[in-house]
């Protein structure tokens, strides 16, 4: 199932994401989706996140599918090049895969092996360009492919509370441009930064999911000012966390303050996307209290 025909139908798309595990078994991860998160559309699987290495999003996606649940593959272009990234999109297809969002990736050095050497043979808005070359039976040499050409629903990332609205609008036009059809945000905290990038984002006519993270305390909000490009949580909020650090610590903090997020700004996005962050656990009564 291809997400962008439920927002083609007008239908309020609810996705979370989950890390794979740094070995090599997935079974924790398995369950904990299935109890936590099979009430919701589809479920994204990290590509070694924060250049941590991890087990890769592509086997984690077929095992979570095999399970029953509808995975969506984050692509990043840091690791490998343009021939490794469309060998991985043909298996991905070949194996049903057929949600898949399209990410630059973070550079090698912000990640547990420092000396890596980052590859980005492509960004995000090239690799967009060429899963629709291969959605056209050519590869991104023009050679044809064999048989029917593969179908994805092409996602792609956008920060609308970084300090330049412009610079953020500029780059999606970008991605819609190259092919996006629908767009995850990164962490939403200011609600009212969200629906003024929201309203002037309406001109491209793409499906927008809120992105949010419960957040766990005072110090994880601070860390994420000084350190997440592209993301603001107020001083209010931390005011908050900080108030009661057992009720923060117990989540329910959290989870309060996301729910006035998702409640404020579900009115301006198509759908929600969240990042748990461990706490995939919190997830059901983060809906309930959002009113999902």
């Amino acid at each position: 199932m291809r997400i962008t025909e439920l927002f083609d139908n007008g239908q309020f798309v609810v996705t979370a994401e989950v890390g794979p595990p740094k070995g090599c078994h997935m079974e924790h991860v398995v369950e904990e989706a299935k109890e936590y998160l099979s009430g919701i559309t589809a479920v994204n699987i990290t590509d070694n996140q924060s250049s941590v290495m991890r087990m890769g999003s592509f086997p984690a996606c077929v095992m979570l599918k095999n399970a029953g649940l509808t995975p969506i593959l984050q692509l990043t272009c840091r690791d490998r090049n343009r021939i490794a990234l469309q060998s991985e999109l043909l298996g991905a297809a070949a194996l049903g895969i057929e949600n898949i969002l399209c990410l630059t990736g973070d550079h090698t050095k912000m990640g547990d092996h420092p000396g890596a050497k980052p590859v980005f043979d492509l960004d995000s808005v090239s690799l967009l360009h060429t899963v629709c070359q291969l959605e056209k039976g050519v590869d991104l040499a023009g050679n044809p492919l064999v048989g029917e050409p593969p179908k994805f629903a092409k996602g792609a990332v956008v920060s609308p509370c970084s300090d330049s609205i412009d610079a953020q609008l500029a780059k999606m036009e970008r991605k819609v441009m190259a092919g996006a059809e629908y767009f995850q945000t990164q962490a939403v905290f200011d609600s009212e930064k969200f629906i003024a990038f929201a309203e002037k984002a309406k001109q491209f006519g793409k499906p927008v999911q809120l992105g949010v993270i419960i957040p766990k305390s005072a110090g994880m909000a601070k860390f994420m000012n000084n350190n997440v490009a592209g993301v603001h949580v107020p001083q209010w909020m931390i005011d908050e966390l900080a108030a009661d650090k057992e009720k923060a610590k117990a989540g329910i903090t959290g989870v309060e303050l996301a729910a006035k997020v998702i409640k404020e700004c579900r009115p301006y996005c198509q759908g929600l996307h969240i990042m748990a962050l461990g706490w995939e656990a919190k997830v059901p009564a983060l809906l309930e209290m959002a009113g999902l």
